[in-house]
């Protein structure tokens, strides 16, 4: 019951006062009593806050002697009210633990993964079947000079890939390599300059296996292409390399990658400035439920020849500005993109689909990190 004050009286026992209030407190069995005892007590109109406001009309002696008390019957109050309030809160979160259990023996919900992008996917399945094959992987710049892009690969300055619209030219005035060079600087329209700098470094007497996979730039877009896209070339020198040991090396290649023994090559005659003679690498498909699947002949019904990548022996003035001797050395090299390989296998259908970003295209075509795709078996070549 709470303390009734209506007037001031000449004795007050505030020791009982407190004893019923700490009573009350203690008998208080939810958070909903208790606060009306907090506002019964000490509220606006409380009994002890009316207490509270007898000492103005107090004497001086008389305020002496019962503030101390008064202030001592709200500080225990006080107290019992927050010791009983953590009390009752406790009370309640043991009950809420003990009807809230956990199956343990449920399966835990998915964690949100990330996923590994088809690209990464296929460089790495790349990686794989020529390191079988007994390939290095070489990389190098993506900002390159015109001597490695273009002059050391059998360029000339009037050859249309060096044109504005074909190839990104780094702005002078921002490029202090340039300025020191004085060579102009390009994004890299091919990862061929890579293939320069592996030469340069064997040092010209060694023979040399390796690929080159990486980043290149190109003014072009569209569904087939884009300004940045992936590409993985090979190069092999030696001194007594053939076309015989560059077909035999695609066709290893392509048939692990797509995981086909049916794999059928045909090889045109072409031109590129790098490789004389240079050969277009077509293989056969077939369409299976609208979207093209490589294998078999091009020349069997129902199949078609595709272009899909080029090659060729590698020209003399190449191999001299490798520092290789032509009359000594010999080899050949290829150039594919991985996008394109990706899209073939896995069934894409636009390029510009792989830079978008979209989360809902990479969940669908992406791969799990813990479970991907793997060439694990090799290409089932023997050493």
């Amino acid at each position: 019951m709470r303390p009734s004050i209506t007037k001031r009286t000449s004795y007050v026992d505030y020791e009982s006062l407190g004893a019923e209030a700490l009573a009350q407190i203690t008998a208080a069995d939810s958070l909903e009593a208790l606060e009306a005892l907090r506002v019964g007590f000490l509220g606006k109109n409380g009994s002890i806050s009316g207490l509270l406001k007898t000492l103005g009309g107090m004497s001086p002696e008389e305020r002496q002697t019962t503030g101390p008390k008064i202030h001592a019957l709200r500080e225990s109050v006080t107290a019992a009210l927050a010791a009983r309030k953590d009390a009752l809160e406790g009370a309640a979160l043991e009950a809420k633990l003990a009807a809230e259990t956990v199956d343990l023996t449920l399966p835990a919900p998915e964690a949100p993964r990330g996923s590994v992008h088809p690209v990464s996917q296929v460089m790495d399945e790349l990686a794989e079947i020529f390191a079988d094959l007994g390939f290095a992987v070489a990389t190098g710049p993506e900002i390159e000079d015109d001597w490695h892009n273009f002059t050391a690969l059998n360029m000339p300055e009037s050859h249309p890939a060096r044109a504005m619209h074909d190839t990104f030219y780094i702005d002078k005035a921002a490029s202090s390599y340039e300025a020191q060079t004085n060579q102009d600087m390009v994004l890299r329209t091919h990862t061929s300059p890579v293939q320069i700098r592996a030469m340069l470094a064997a040092g010209g007497d060694k023979p040399l296996r390796i690929i080159a996979p990486g980043r290149v730039y190109r003014s072009d877009s569209d569904a087939t292409h884009t300004p940045m896209f992936h590409q993985v070339e090979g190069l092999v020198i030696g001194k007594d390399i053939t076309l015989a040991h560059l077909k035999w090396t695609l066709e290893t290649m392509l048939k692990a990658f797509f995981e086909r023994d049916d794999i059928v090559l045909r090889l045109r005659p072409s031109y590129f400035p790098f490789t004389e003679p240079s050969v277009e690498v077509d293989t056969g498909y077939s369409y299976v439920d609208g979207r093209r699947v490589v294998g078999g002949s091009g020349d069997d019904e129902g199949h078609a020849w595709m272009e899909l990548l080029g090659s060729g022996m590698v020209n003399r003035h190449v191999l001299t500005a490798g520092g290789y001797d032509p009359d000594q050395w010999q080899g050949f090299a290829f150039g594919v993109g991985v996008d394109r390989l990706a899209m073939l296998k896995y069934g894409m259908n636009d390029l510009r689909a792989f830079f978008d970003g979209d989360a809902r295209w990479l969940g669908h075509y992406g791969f799990s990190a813990l479970d991907v795709p793997t060439l694990s078996g090799g290409v089932g070549v023997q050493a």
